[in-house]
């Protein structure tokens, strides 16, 4: 166990940093489903900016991979416009 101060505080807010981060990710996890399981073009475009903006934001916060939210963005417009 850690025996400085700053080090406990540190244990302290990596887990807060842990489980918002794992709370945006599963969010955003379920958005892409939601996406993906609809078949109705209007709603689908109406989806698509917020789950491309939740995308974005998880790849700034570095809790995925740049490169996986681009794919992960292609891959859902290809979607979109194939309904």
């Amino acid at each position: 166990m850690a025996n400085h101060k700053s080090a406990l505080k540190r244990i302290r807010s990596n887990e807060t940093k842990r489980l918002r981060n794992r709370y945006q990710h599963k969010t955003t996890r379920n958005a892409i489903k939601k996406l993906r399981e609809t078949t109705d073009k209007k709603e689908a475009e109406k989806l698509y900016p917020t789950i491309s903006g939740m995308l974005d934001k998880l790849a700034k916060r570095n809790i995925i991979h740049a490169n996986k939210a681009a794919n992960l963005k292609s891959q859902l417009a290809k979607h979109v416009n194939a309904l």
